[in-house]
């Protein structure tokens, strides 16, 4: 199992994911890593072990951006390393991808992307993800880029995606992984479990199979892998 978190507002993202992930690091707890978008790159930390040592990485250098995801992992493809730990990127390191799940066909994916001329870095399935979405992306949207990978995927995911090219912005889809959007106040979020976002927000929407989201500052747009929109009001958090 793995932890997601990612959030989209006016505050410093990396607070906000570290104190997400220490939410999080039952899930998994070989690795973890974290992405923010700003000044038109992905600022990327990412490191084999607790939470804790994250969080010191950052701390030296501290990641400043409003736009951001991360990941705690435990290995299923690849050995635990800071190589192998999310986010995973594309070679121009345009769009960053967090994962929860595995990708059953990620073998003749890899294949193919390879025999075209991808060159990858890690042993992990969700670079992947991160090679379609680039290839898919030369025209149109971040979310269309993802629609278009997603159809090509076999498995179960819960996935978070930033771009340098749309830095105002997180997709997020689902398929088998469980994927939550929390709804604040000229923010947003999105993690694979309640708990990571609870101090910020109690309003929650739970996707369902096969939905994907777009988060914003001001909004969300939920719709399915045939863009066909899906509205759904948010539910409040008792517990």
């Amino acid at each position: 199992m793995c932890g997601i978190i990612g959030y989209v507002g006016a505050r410093d993202a990396s607070p906000i994911l570290i104190s997400g992930l220490r939410r999080l690091e039952y899930r998994g707890y070989d690795s973890a890593g974290v992405a923010i978008v700003s000044g038109g790159r992905l600022h990327i930390v990412k490191d084999a072990g607790k939470i804790g040592q994250l969080a010191e990485q950052v701390s030296r250098s501290p990641l400043s951006g409003t736009t951001g995801i991360a990941h705690t992992r435990w290995a299923t493809h690849g050995v635990p390393s800071r190589l192998n730990a999310h986010p995973h990127t594309d070679p121009d390191e345009t769009v960053a991808v967090v994962h929860n799940g595995i990708i059953e066909n990620f073998y003749t994916l890899k294949k193919r992307l390879a025999k075209d001329g991808a060159i990858f870095q890690t042993d992990t399935d969700t670079e992947v993800f991160a090679h379609l979405i680039a290839r898919f992306y030369n025209n149109g949207t971040l979310e269309e880029a993802v629609q278009k990978t997603l159809r090509e995927v076999t498995g179960a995911y819960g996935i978070a995606v930033v771009s340098t090219r749309e830095p105002d912005k997180i997709v997020g889809a689902r398929n088998g992984s469980p994927l939550v959007v929390g709804i604040g106040e000229g923010e947003n979020f999105v993690a694979s479990d309640v708990s990571a976002i609870l101090e910020h927000t109690r309003q929650m929407i739970y996707l369902k199979d096969r939905e994907m989201v777009v988060l914003r500052a001001g909004g969300t747009e939920i719709t399915n892998l045939d863009n066909v929109h899906i509205e759904r009001k948010p539910e409040k958090v008792l517990w």
